[in-house]
């Protein structure tokens, strides 16, 4: 093909955003064979909609002929889970946010002297852990407490094996930098791009593969984030989520959610608003 030569079109068809019901469950059934990813949960045109954007950018008309081609290529399972599982974050997301955390959780957290346990659920590449990290440290340094940084026990859970291979690198690129303070980045990372957190702000972060809904959920936690993935559920699982969520949690501990999300059925009655702007509620103690 010469280089004037225009690319040959797309090819025209419509995805399968409804019906095609008995494809599509054998579809969820294998992909949760081969990489036991639960795709039960999902909200169905949530779903649909994320597995046809791979299926048009494979040239696949049907889910029957989708799962042939992960059969054939099992890389795409890559593409896909990066496709379903939301990957997208950056450090200090929601500056706002990050700056309520600050005045109104962090001398909570910290008032006793046992391990302060933070759980970033559905971490992605790790940013949102990351960003804990750095935020907790720079306070304690303003506090003149930096010897109780040893006490931070930050934790990042996903389903994406990808994602969490890439959080403990700690490598990332301009995008993901693109709403962190310029100071910050200065002092907590190198040149880049790509830029590498430096290993003070690492230390006491781990990274697990567990599944958010089947998973065992972590224990005596005293904040949890979980921001913008309860939308992408079922209500019935929202609302399972929230209560792991409380169980999960110290009493007193914190919950952060995401600007979209709200508390639902029982876990208005759980929970007490800190921030309703910011989305910060608390277990009572």
């Amino acid at each position: 093909m010469s280089p004037l030569t225009p690319p040959p079109p797309f090819p025209s068809f419509s995805f399968p955003l409804e019906g095609d019901d008995e494809e599509l469950e054998k579809l969820k059934r294998k992909i949760e064979a081969d990489r036991g990813f639960n795709c039960q949960f999902y909200k169905e045109k949530c779903l649909r909609r994320r597995i046809a954007v791979r299926m048009r950018a494979r040239g696949q008309r049907t889910f029957a002929e989708y799962g042939q081609l992960l059969d054939r290529d099992p890389a795409e399972y890559d593409h896909l889970l990066d496709t379903l599982t939301i990957n997208v974050t950056k450090f200090f997301r929601n500056l706002e946010t990050w700056n309520a955390l600050e005045q109104q959780v962090l001398p909570t957290l910290f008032e006793g002297k046992g391990p302060v346990k933070v759980w970033s659920a559905g971490s992605a590449s790790g940013e949102e852990a990351y960003t804990a990290s750095i935020l907790m440290r720079e306070w304690l340094e303003k506090e003149r407490r930096l010897h109780d940084a040893g006490r931070i026990q930050i934790t990042g859970t996903d389903i994406d094996r990808r994602s969490l291979e890439a959080a403990r690198k700690a490598e990332y690129p301009e995008l993901s930098m693109a709403e962190t303070p310029g100071p910050v980045l200065q002092r907590w990372f190198s040149p880049g791009p790509p830029f590498t957190l430096r290993p003070e702000a690492r230390q006491g972060v781990s990274f697990e593969r567990r599944d958010l809904i089947s998973g065992e959920p972590l224990q005596g936690q005293n904040l949890i984030f979980c921001r913008n993935v309860v939308i992408y559920f079922d209500r019935d699982i929202q609302e399972r989520l929230f209560k792991r969520f409380y169980d999960a949690l110290a009493p007193g501990g914190f919950l952060v959610m995401g600007k979209v999300e709200t508390l639902i059925g029982e876990a208005r009655l759980l929970f007490r608003p800190v921030n309703n702007r910011e989305r910060i509620f608390r277990r009572p103690l």
